[in-house]
């Protein structure tokens, strides 16, 4: 897809590592996410409450400073309860294993994967990494130590 970029993308090395694999892709110009396709050679049957670690056959070379999030697909949650375990998960800049999607069935019925099915999506986004500074005591905020549920709300 041709699209109108504002700053130039950000290019990112991909290895494909199954000859079924689909390689990610944005579905419409608009879309933060690209869509993850199961890298599966026969459909696997998801019982409710099970887990599933499904492949997506293709490795990734993130720049210093990225990470890609592998998030639920909002259809999927939706019509069936299938919803990625760890949402979301995190591939760091320096793997170089094979991208998956823990998913996880809520729902009450066993769904079925399909091979080359839509199963999850991956935002690629910039990280920061922190060097901490010991402090004896914080800035003071109006939240404090206001924990869970502290705003009534």
């Amino acid at each position: 897809m041709d699209y109108d970029h504002p700053v130039p993308p950000l290019i990112v090395s991909i290895q494909r590592l199954s000859p079924n694999a689909t390689l990610p892709a944005y579905a419409t110009p608009g879309a933060a996410g690209m869509d993850l396709s199961a890298a599966i050679d026969n459909p696997v049957v998801l019982e409710p409450g099970r887990t599933a670690l499904v492949p997506c056959g293709f490795a990734i070379a993130l720049p210093h400073g990225f990470e890609a999030q592998i998030r639920p697909r909002s259809g999927l949650a939706a019509k069936h309860g299938v919803t990625v375990l760890n949402a979301p998960g995190t591939i760091d800049c320096d793997y170089r294993g094979e991208v998956k999607a823990i998913l996880i069935n809520h729902g009450s019925e066993p769904f079925t994967i399909a091979p080359g099915m839509r199963v999850a999506q991956m935002v690629v986004a910039a990280v920061e990494q922190v060097v901490w500074a010991p402090a004896d005591t914080l800035p003071d905020t109006v939240r404090a130590d206001g924990g869970f549920g502290h705003t009534g709300h």
